[in-house]
C-alpha cells in the first residue's frame, strides 16, 4: 500500500464529490467493489489510489468527465480524456451528424449548446424565433441563456416568462450542483439578475382565455409570441452516451416539439 501525505492527492477531491452526492463511504465502497476502510484511506491521503480505482470511483460518483481529468492529475496520473476543439478535423463526423440531426428536425427548432450554453449549432427553426432581436445579442459567440432571458432578448415575447425563467434557472442550479463550473456560475449570476420586462399581456400557463383553448399540456410549454401568434413548444435535451472527450461530454442537443396542432401547422407553413 502506497502512503502519501495527508491532505494531498485526489483523496480530498474524491471526498468532496462523495459528500456532494450524499453517499457514505460504505455505500461507495459497495458500489465500487471495495471496502469502507480503503475508501477512508484514499480520502485521507493514507493510500494512493490506482488510476483504475479513481476512474471507478468517479463513475459511481457521477463525476463529470472534465473533473475526472482533474482527479487523475491530482493523483499524479495523466489525463484520460482529451478536450478536442469542434473545429478539429477529427470532429468532422460529429459535426456532420449534428447538422443532419438539426436539419432533419426542421421546421421545428433545435439547437446544440456546450456546457456554458454557448450555441454550437442551430437550425432554421431557431433562426425563426430569433428574428428581430438586437444585433448585440446575435453577435457570436451566442449564448442561449443570455438570448432567452435578456430583457432585450426573447423574454418580452415569452407569455409564461415567470414559469419558463424559473425552469431555466432551476436547470442551471442542478448543473452547478453536479459540476464545479465557475463560468456556469458566473452566467447564472448574470441571467438571474436580469430584470423581468414589463409585459402586461403575459400570462401563466392556463391562466388566460387563449390558454384555456389549448388542450392540457403534458409538460411545461414555452409559449412565445411570433409574428402576431403564440407558439407553444415542449423541449427535450439529449446528451452523448459514454463520452470519451471533454468537449463531447459537455454538448447538449435541445429540441422543441410543437405542443399543439396550431403551432405545428404554422411552422410547417413556413417550409419552402
Amino acid at each position: 500500500m502506497t502512503t502519501v501525505a495527508s491532505g494531498t492527492g485526489a483523496g480530498p477531491l474524491l471526498r468532496g464529490w462523495r459528500e456532494r452526492r450524499r453517499i457514505s463511504q460504505l455505500e461507495l465502497a459497495l458500489r465500487a467493489d471495495s471496502s469502507a476502510r480503503h475508501i477512508s484511506f484514499i480520502e485521507t491521503g493514507r493510500s494512493r489510489p490506482s488510476e483504475e480505482m479513481i476512474l471507478r470511483l468517479a463513475e459511481h460518483l457521477e463525476v463529470p468527465v472534465r473533473e475526472r481529468n482533474a482527479l487523475l492529475l491530482a493523483a499524479g496520473y495523466a489525463p484520460r480524456y482529451a478536450e478536442t476543439s469542434l473545429a478539429d478535423p477529427a470532429m468532422g463526423p460529429l459535426r456532420e451528424g449534428m447538422e443532419r440531426l438539426l436539419q432533419g428536425y426542421e421546421p421545428y427548432p433545435a439547437i446544440v449548446v456546450d456546457g456554458t450554453y454557448t450555441v454550437v449549432a442551430a437550425n432554421r427553426g431557431i433562426a425563426t424565433l430569433l428574428e428581430g432581436l438586437p444585433e448585440h445579442l446575435l453577435t457570436p459567440p451566442l449564448n442561449a441563456m443570455r438570448i432567452t432571458l435578456h430583457p432585450e432578448g426573447l423574454s418580452p415575447r415569452i407569455r409564461n416568462l415567470r414559469e419558463w425563467r424559473g425552469h431555466l434557472l432551476a436547470q442551471m442550479e442542478r448543473q452547478i450542483a453536479l459540476a464545479r463550473s465557475e463560468p456556469l456560475r458566473e452566467l447564472y449570476d448574470e441571467v438571474a439578475a436580469y430584470p423581468l420586462p414589463e409585459s402586461p399581456e403575459s400570462t401563466e400557463t392556463g391562466a388566460g382565455p387563449e390558454d384555456r383553448e389549448h388542450p392540457p399540456y403534458f409538460a411545461l410549454p414555452l409559449q412565445i409570441e411570433h409574428d402576431g401568434r403564440v407558439l407553444s413548444f415542449v423541449s427535450s435535451i439529449a446528451t452523448f452516451n459514454t463520452p470519451m472527450d471533454v468537449t463531447v461530454a459537455e454538448l447538449a442537443i435541445e429540441t422543441f416539439l410543437p405542443a399543439d396542432p396550431a403551432t405545428a401547422k404554422y411552422l410547417q407553413s413556413l417550409t419552402p
